[in-house]
């Protein structure tokens, strides 16, 4: 279940993404599958190619992209590797203990 995502943040998002920007977006999160995790960090772009290049740099596999039929397909970060990732990419915002 997500949320704390403000209409304007996600909007953002989304406008960052159908302009082929690799987009950051982060938000409050809840699922039994990952007790313990409350924020994910969803990491999108419209050129799937891009996205997929991106993430090879932080070792996520292209298989690991949730492709959306919207558009708006993204990496799902989680945990430490989310806090490591946002630190490399200098998105010190993004990181909430």
């Amino acid at each position: 279940m997500a949320f704390g995502i403000k209409r304007r943040e996600l909007l953002d998002w989304k406008r960052k993404i159908d302009e082929g920007e690799i987009a950051f977006l982060t938000h409050y999160w809840l699922d039994d599958r990952f007790p313990g995790y409350k924020t994910v960090t969803k990491v999108g772009s419209h050129d799937l190619d891009k996205l997929a290049e991106w993430g090879r740099k932080y070792g996520l596999k292209k298989e690991w992209i949730h492709h959306r039929k919207d558009g708006y397909s993204h990496f799902d970060l989680i945990g430490a590797r989310q806090k490591e990732i946002l630190k490399q990419e200098g998105l010190l915002e993004h990181i909430w203990e």
